[in-house]
């Protein structure tokens, strides 16, 4: 790309290019992918504008700017589409609550918004991605089910609870939770929040929070305290991993905080390896 490029707002017309350009890397891809299978490129239909940066019917970049900004980027487009989509970030303002993505696009795009959004809350520039594509290197748990919507006000407080932990906030800050329990009612009525549930107690829940046709991403893997160091966590991962295979897609990934040591070391023995990188700014 020659000179400085400007990102626009995707439409429905684009969506071929979008696809072509995320096709590139589906498991890096799969949270935009899945909302672009689902809802097109229509920004009205996908509840958040999409910008993108190209020439001609090609697309070097993309990036939703929604509650959570997303970038993507074709090798050796990074920089300038940081560039593009910075310029674009800054004029709107900051609008989102994270921004997360693969680190070759998070971390050029946060090096120029934060003079601007900084300082933010935590910054995690060091995220692995991880993906398994055949069955679990370990026997799952066959207590791990989907979760059934009547036991929703049973999972609540453990997805409070992982979603504090991990994030370091409390999702029932704001609106008092609402947003948050809708949310996690929506994962769980598509059958994509799995949980081993024994006497009333949930041990060990996660999510599969983003779905394309190629991959699919879990999520918010939380094992209760009393329960940890004993490996419910690995046997409940491969659970969804042999689930997630199954019946929603057929690369089954995740991301994971670099200094977590003991979940990296269940990953692998679940049978995950390293794909790629993420990295996270939440403010």
């Amino acid at each position: 790309m020659l000179g400085t490029p400007t990102a626009r707002v995707l439409d429905e017309a684009d969506e071929p290019a979008v696809s072509r350009l995320l096709a590139l890397d589906p498991v890096a891809a799969c949270v935009i992918a899945g909302r672009v299978e689902s809802a097109g490129t229509d920004p009205a239909a996908l509840g958040a504008p999409l910008w993108g940066i190209g020439t001609g019917d090609e697309l070097d970049a993309v990036c939703l700017a929604g509650a959570n900004l997303i970038p993507f980027a074709a090798p050796g487009a990074e920089r300038a589409a940081a560039v593009a989509f910075a310029d674009r970030a800054r004029r709107g303002g900051r609008r989102c609550s994270t921004i997360v993505g693969p680190a070759a696009a998070v971390d050029p795009l946060w090096d120029l918004l934060s003079p601007y959004w900084g300082p933010c809350r935590d910054h995690r520039p060091r995220q692995p991605l991880l993906a398994i594509d055949g069955v679990p290197a370990i026997a799952p748990e066959p207590r791990v089910r989907p979760v059934r919507p009547s036991e929703l006000d049973l999972l609540m407080p453990a997805a409070i609870a992982m979603f504090t932990e991990e994030v370091g906030i409390s999702p029932l800050r704001s609106d008092g939770g609402a947003g948050y329990r809708a949310r996690v009612a929506e994962l769980v009525h598509a059958g994509q929040s799995l949980a081993w549930i024994e006497g009333g107690e949930v041990l060990f829940k996660a999510e599969i929070g983003a779905v394309s046709r190629a991959a699919c991403q879990i999520q918010g893997v939380w094992v209760a305290p009393a329960y940890r160091g004993r490996g419910v966590g690995t046997i409940g991962t491969a659970a969804v991993v042999e689930y997630a295979r199954k019946a929603i897609a057929p690369v089954v990934s995740l991301y994971v905080n670099d200094f977590n040591a003991p979940a990296r070391a269940a990953y692998r023995r679940v049978g995950f390896r390293e794909v790629g990188r993420y990295a996270s700014v939440l403010f």
